[in-house]
C-alpha cells in the first residue's frame, strides 16, 4: 500500500502530514520554519519535517506515492517555483527539483488557497463533486476552483484572486493591492476589524467601544447582541461576499461553493446572508442546485491540502 505527504509551508510554521490514499491522516509532523534563516536553511527544515513524519509514521521513503507542498503564493505550480511570497525567504527558489533530487518521488507545488481546494474537493465539502469554487475568508480572501475535476491555475498560476475581485467600484476603500473596491477589502476578518476600529475613533454609541482589542470575532458577537453598529459592519461585509459569491457562480457554474477561513467560524449568520444576497444577484438557472456549504477542513485544510495535490496530480 502506498502513502501520501503533505507539506503546509507557512511563514511560521512547516506542518507535515503522512495520510494514506483515502485522505487519512496517519502521522503529523510540525517544527518553526525560522524563515529569517534564509531559503536553504528553509528547505533543510522541510526535508528534515519530510523525513520525520514518514518515520513517526514507521514507513520508508519507498512507502510513498508522492509529496505535495502547499505555499504561500506567487508561484509557479507548473515549474515548481517559489517566486515571491511575503513571509518566506524564497525569491524566485525552484523548491520541488531539490525534493525531487533528494526523495526520488514526484513532488507537486501549489498555492496554499489551491491546495485547500483541492482537499475540500476530494475529502471535504465537495467531495463527489464535479466543479467546485472555494473561498477562504479570513487574514484576507482567496480561493481556488475545480473545474470538471481538475484544478484551475490560469496562465500564471494564480487564478482565483478573488479577494482582488471588484465588488464596489466607486469605492474609496482601499485594500491592500492598492486597487479600490476589491472584496478583501470589505469581507475580510482584517476589514471587519478596521471598519470596527474606525467606528470606535468617532461619537458614535456602539458596545464595539468595550473592547481594548477589536477582531471580526468581536463585530459578530457585539452584532449578536443588537449592537446597531456592529450590525451594520457585519451586514455590509456580508453583503458584499455574497455578490464575490454571486459573482463566482455567474461565472463558473459550480456544482458547490465552499467557503472556509476564520470568519467562517461564526457559523450560520454567515451563510444565510451570503446565500439570501446570492440568491438575489446570480441568474437563478445557475444558482438553482448550486449548494453553498461551510468548507470541513478546518484547521488541517493546509495540509490535508497538500495531501490531496500529491493524490490529485499522481493518479
Amino acid at each position: 500500500m502506498k502513502f501520501l505527504v503533505g507539506v503546509d509551508l507557512g511563514g511560521t510554521k512547516i506542518n507535515c502530514a503522512l495520510a494514506d490514499l483515502e485522505g487519512n491522516v496517519i502521522e503529523k509532523h510540525e517544527i518553526p520554519t525560522n524563515a529569517q534563516d534564509g531559503e536553504n536553511a528553509v528547505l533543510d527544515r522541510i526535508i528534515n519535517a519530510i523525513e520525520a513524519v514518514i518515520e513517526k509514521g514507521n514507513k520508508t521513503i519507498k512507502d510513498v506515492r508522492a509529496i505535495g507542498i502547499g505555499a504561500p503564493g506567487p508561484l509557479n505550480a507548473k515549474t515548481g517555483v517559489i517566486i515571491d511570497p511575503a513571509n518566506l525567504p524564497f525569491r524566485n527558489f525552484d523548491i520541488v527539483t531539490p525534493l525531487k533530487d533528494k526523495f526520488e518521488v514526484p513532488v507537486y507545488l501549489d498555492n496554499d488557497a489551491n491546495v485547500a481546494a483541492i482537499g475540500e474537493f476530494l475529502f471535504g465539502a465537495g467531495k463527489g463533486k464535479e466543479n467546485l469554487v472555494y473561498f477562504t475568508v479570513s487574514t484576507g480572501v482567496g480561493g481556488g476552483a475545480i473545474l470538471n475535476g481538475e484544478i484551475y491555475r490560469g496562465r500564471t498560476c494564480n487564478a482565483l484572486e478573488l479577494g482582488h475581485t471588484t465588488v464596489d467600484p466607486i469605492s474609496t476603500v482601499r485594500c491592500n493591492c492598492g486597487n479600490l473596491g476589491c472584496l478583501e477589502a470589505f469581507s475580510s476578518g482584517t476589514a471587519i476589524a478596521k471598519r470596527a476600529k474606525e467606528a470606535v475613533a468617532t461619537n458614535v454609541e456602539t458596545s464595539l467601544k468595550n473592547y481594548d482589542i477589536l477582531t471580526a470575532a468581536e463585530v459578530f458577537k457585539e452584532a449578536a447582541n443588537g449592537d446597531r453598529v456592529a450590525i451594520s459592519i457585519r451586514d455590509k461585509a456580508l453583503t458584499y461576499l455574497g455578490v464575490g459569491v454571486a459573482n463566482a457562480i455567474n461565472t463558473f457554474d459550480p456544482d458547490i461553493v465552499v467557503i472556509g477561513g476564520g470568519v467562517t467560524k461564526v457559523g450560520a449568520i454567515l451563510f444565510d446572508k451570503v446565500k439570501e444576497v446570492a440568491s438575489e444577484r446570480a441568474l437563478s438557472a445557475i444558482y438553482n442546485g448550486c449548494e453553498i456549504a461551510q468548507a470541513k477542513l478546518g484547521t488541517d485544510a493546509g495540509v490535508v491540502g497538500a495531501v490531496a495535490l500529491a493524490l490529485l496530480q499522481s493518479k
